[in-house]
């Protein structure tokens, strides 16, 4: 399945973290890449600035290879991109893949996009349309604009839902005496 993203993107995309709905959880994962400059690494794809880049080094695809402790929820991968500063380093084809590691990850979307300047949020979804559960996420850039080799990759947010979806299901008590019980259910 492949989105097409083209032209400007939405003014606020983290409204939902806002309102506390979502959490970015990229600092509970140990990120790696396929390859990057000196200087152009995962510490600049990581910090708050739009300014600052990865910049692979090397044949496509280029990777960023997201591997979490324990299984995760994940909502969503944001990307930010600036075809107006980048041009040919800015990706134009993405997969994003998950699985437990590197030899069984499978597509989960591909996206192309068409001059991208802003956040991109790529959902991922299970066959049932709920957040998939995961311990890696990896994102291949298969292509750039212009044919570019090398990418430009200024910003990547994994998100997950803040309340577990298993929790969803469970009964709101609504006397204090029914919720101690409740709370003794959970332990």
């Amino acid at each position: 399945m492949a989105m097409k993203i083209s032209g400007l993107q939405e003014a606020d995309p983290f409204e939902d973290e806002k309102e506390g709905r979502l959490r970015e959880v990229g600092n509970h994962a140990v990120w790696s890449l396929s390859s990057c400059k000196p200087g152009f690494g995962v510490d600049q794809l990581q910090d708050v600035s739009s300014d600052t880049y990865w910049q692979s080094d090397g044949p496509q695809p280029h990777l960023v290879n997201i591997q979490f402790r324990k299984k995760m929820t994940i909502h969503d991968v944001c990307l930010y991109t600036d075809y107006k500063a980048d041009e040919s380093y800015t990706p134009n084809r993405v997969s994003v893949r998950a699985g437990t590691h590197f030899n069984d990850l499978l597509e989960v979307e591909q996206l192309e996009m068409s001059e991208p300047v802003g956040w991109v949020s790529v959902p991922l979804k299970d066959i049932n349309f709920k957040p998939i559960r995961t311990f890696m996420i990896q994102i291949a850039i298969l292509s750039n604009h212009q044919n570019g080799r090398d990418t430009h990759l200024r910003r990547i947010k994994i998100r997950s839902p803040t309340q577990d979806i298993s929790m969803a299901q469970m009964p709101r008590f609504t006397s204090p005496e029914l919720n101690q019980y409740g709370y003794a259910f959970l332990r």
